[in-house]
């Protein structure tokens, strides 16, 4: 492809050689350096692309992308206000433009992004749009799930992302747009199809984040200048200042009149296997809710959904089964057990978290609510007392046990946590080796439990005397349970 044919919508100056070369890729990490690509020196936190610059010649770089004079002649050299935006633009061309085919949904919020787009995912699928997802649990096509280190992935990720969406059957793309992701320009390129806020609070202030609470909102109601369609939680009270310039179309939801999708009549369900939800959603849409994730916060994010699948033309069966049957990996997941009571897989690996799911799985008034949990190695002590602490006040038992120990001795974590566990008088035993302790929750589970695998999540592995191998909650489970079979 041209290097001319990538830059069509941006501002450029041509500072050596010639604008129509060909290329054969757009890179930004000097390591992954092809012969004759365009290498686009991006300027980050940790490291400035410009400075490997001539080691990108070196390697067979035709051309480079830079925001500054570099000294090198000798190779085409583009000059741009921002690299990063132009890698969007650049990106965005070299796969075609992906986002003009696709659907594309962008969610941003303080909370629940994943949880919505997984929800958005479900309805749509139910409704027959294949869909994909970009977000803080990586990329998932189809059955392929591919890691990513960003909740919003770099511009080129994403594009490339989309084009194999493209390819592989999908109509919808849904992704997770972080205030970081916009500030970098990584969702730059394309103007979303509908974008959606889900609620704001303090978060990401501070290093290279954002300097205060003004440009971490900012930087979000930026995705309200880049859609066609906003749909927008007006419960928060951040909404207005949100949408404050937007120049989009606006769709609301929330539970206070007016709201163009309203809830109200929100309750707790619970069985065996299912905690989640019921609500009554009304206004331009008029339906029944049940959602298979518990908490009364679920409501919100089920009504964003619930807005744009409805904006889609999705209709009500497709919406009501796809939050009926949604699962996110590692959030209050359920897994199937042959028993009358209910495992959960969560992410909760701090005081914080685990104070808000354990509150939270509290109010459907298990027989007991048992909590298996451990703590990260080399990350500072006060988080392992804290953890112990909230256990031990919210948890009917803990179970404690290793999760990520690294470099430290498990029993050394173990004994921290401990500390906290013992100020609250709450039972507890401990088992070091993680799978052990789940086989002891299984074995003597009760009716009416809910027991809940804290700290893994959506995790594949565990990290130990600086070794990561493979492990997967849902695999072990899977084991201990044919285990079991076979034994009767």
């Amino acid at each position: 492809m041209k290097l001319e044919d990538m830059m069509t919508r941006l501002n450029y100056s041509l500072l050596y050689g010639n604008i129509g070369v060909d290329v054969t890729d757009v890179i930004y990490d000097s390591r992954k350096v092809v012969k004759n690509c365009v290498f686009v020196c991006l300027e980050g936190s940790a490291a400035d692309g410009h400075k490997f610059a001539a080691d990108a010649v070196s390697k067979g770089a035709a051309a480079l992308v830079v925001s500054r004079d570099v000294g090198i002649d000798n190779v085409t050299v583009v000059k741009v206000d921002d690299t990063r935006k132009a890698l969007a633009f650049m990106s965005a061309e070299y796969f075609g433009n992906p986002a003009d085919t696709l659907t594309t949904i962008g969610i941003t919020g303080t909370k629940g992004k994943t949880t919505t787009a997984s929800m958005i995912q479900s309805v749509l699928e139910k409704g027959g749009m294949k869909t994909g997802v970009i977000g803080t649990l990586g990329i998932i096509i189809g059955d392929r799930h591919i890691k990513t280190a960003n909740t919003t992935p770099e511009s080129y990720e994403i594009q490339k992302a989309m084009r194999e969406m493209i390819d592989a059957g999908c109509k919808c793309c849904v992704m997770e747009a972080s205030s970081l992701g916009i500030k970098w320009h990584r969702t730059d390129g394309f103007i979303f199809d509908y974008g959606i806020f889900t609620n704001f609070s303090h978060d990401h202030i501070g290093g290279v984040e954002h300097p205060d609470m003004e440009d971490y909102l900012r930087c979000k109601s930026k995705l309200f200048r880049q859609c066609t369609t906003g749909i927008i939680n007006t419960d928060d009270p951040s909404a207005d200042e949100m949408i404050k310039d937007h120049i989009c179309r606006i769709e609301t939801y929330g539970c206070a009149e007016g709201a163009d999708y309203r809830a109200s009549g929100a309750r707790l369900l619970s069985k065996p296997g299912y905690l989640g939800v019921h609500f009554e959603v009304s206004g331009k849409l008029e339906m029944e809710a049940d959602v298979a994730i518990p908490g009364m916060f679920t409501v919100h994010n089920a009504l964003a959904a619930i807005a744009v699948c409805s904006c889609l033309g999705i209709d009500k069966d497709s919406i009501y089964k796809g939050l009926d049957e949604v699962k996110v990996k590692g959030r209050v997941e359920a897994v199937k057990v042959p028993g009358n009571y209910t495992l959960l897989i969560d992410y909760a690996h701090n005081a914080v978290s685990m104070e808000n799911i354990l509150t939270t799985l509290r109010e459907y008034n298990p027989g007991r609510l048992i909590t298996l949990f451990g703590a990260g190695g080399n990350r500072p002590r006060d988080r392992r007392f804290e953890m112990g602490e909230i256990s031990g006040r919210l948890s009917d038992l803990s179970v404690v046990t290793e999760d990520n120990s690294r470099f430290e001795d498990v029993n050394d974590i173990i004994a921290d946590i401990k500390t906290g566990l013992d100020k609250t008088g709450g039972k507890y035993i401990t088992i070091p080796d993680r799978t052990e302790a789940i086989r002891y929750c299984i074995e003597n589970a009760q009716d009416g439990d809910i027991i809940v695998l804290a700290g893994k999540g959506h995790e594949d592995y565990q990290d130990k005397n600086g070794k990561k191998t493979h492990y997967d909650e849902r695999e072990v489970i899977a084991g201990i349970l044919k285990d079991r079979m076979e034994k009767k």
